[in-house]
């Protein structure tokens, strides 16, 4: 594991080029919001193939039987329409 950074939310607002650069470097960045751990900055790891779930997942299929939508995805762009408005 690398070394870990220590920052406030205003200095991730402040110097996040900074923060982004130690990140980079392997850096794990944990930030902090009045006092308390609120989020981490970790290095990203391109994965190269998907993930595959093996067995039984008992979220897959969840919405199958529902006959008040006609997809998941119109039901989700239904409830996100007037996010940005």
């Amino acid at each position: 594991m690398g070394k870990i950074m220590k920052a406030t939310a205003k200095d991730l607002r402040i110097h996040s080029k900074e923060l982004l650069d130690a990140v980079s470097r392997g850096e794990d960045v944990t930030i902090s919001y009045r006092g308390k751990p609120c989020a981490k900055l970790v290095p990203y790891i391109q994965q190269d193939k998907p993930l595959e779930i093996k067995g039984e997942t008992p979220a897959f299929g969840m919405w199958a039987d529902r006959d008040d939508m006609d997809s998941v995805e119109g039901h989700m762009q239904n409830l996100r329409k007037n996010r940005f408005a």
